[in-house]
């Protein structure tokens, strides 16, 4: 489909309001628009993510003993290059009103999350089990591939608060919950590949506490994943 874009700016949302697909006209703070707004927020940290790794790619092929890390660089890149592509279908679609439907569109099915459920699992196959918390870190694409991770729970709560008021298919949040621990595990896999180091919690700092046996610091792990 061709696209031409002529002009930048309209005008038509100088008084707070937009126009959703198929024509309907809504505030700029609509649930919708809150909900495709936020997957563009979490399409830009992964183009963020995308640059810090292109330039891993050039500093590491530069080094013979770095052809391993600019590799799986380089495996990262067509990885996220699709996840943007996707998350852009996945706007267009949560753009779209029920009644406003139209041939050929772009729905997220079980296709897509099934995808991301083999990557998952490839990438925890070179990753040692976990012994304790990881705070965000990692290295620069790690740091940001965990700062898309919270942006990627956003915007799961804002399709969900959505979903609260009108309709929206199963996909859209099945999708984005899958991605968010996808962007966890890529986040921990290129660290280890790139040999950044991860930082690790530790509950308690400075404050001479002692760990836990798992009970808060395991609830918290799951909450802030929000799995």
């Amino acid at each position: 489909m061709a696209i031409r874009i002529n002009r930048v700016y309209t005008r038509t949302g100088d008084k707070g309001m937009t126009h959703l697909v198929g024509g309907a006209e809504v505030r700029k703070d609509a649930a919708r628009v809150e909900a495709y707004g936020t997957v563009d927020e979490l399409n830009s940290v992964l183009g963020l993510a995308r640059v810090f790794n292109e330039e891993r790619i050039v500093a590491d092929s530069a080094a013979p003993t770095r052809a391993q890390a600019a590799a799986a660089a380089r495996e990262l890149e067509d990885v996220l290059m699709r996840l943007q592509n996707e998350l852009f279908d996945l706007g267009s679609e949560l753009a779209t009103p029920a009644g406003s439907e139209y041939p050929g569109m772009y729905r997220m099915g079980e296709e897509q999350v099934t995808a991301l459920e083999r990557l998952i699992d490839r990438c925890q196959e070179d990753l040692e089990p976990l012994k304790s918390f990881v705070l965000p870190g990692g290295g620069r694409v790690g740091a940001t591939l965990h700062q898309a991770r919270t942006v990627c729970r956003r915007a799961e709560r804002e399709v969900l608060r959505l979903a609260s008021v009108e309709e929206v298919g199963a996909g859209p949040i099945k999708y984005l919950n899958r991605l968010s621990d996808l962007l966890f595990v890529l986040a921990r896999w290129i660290a280890r590949q790139s040999g950044a180091p991860e930082y690790l919690w530790e509950r308690g700092l400075h404050l001479g506490s002692a760990p836990d046996e798992g009970g808060a610091g395991a609830s918290h792990e799951e909450a802030s994943r929000g799995r």
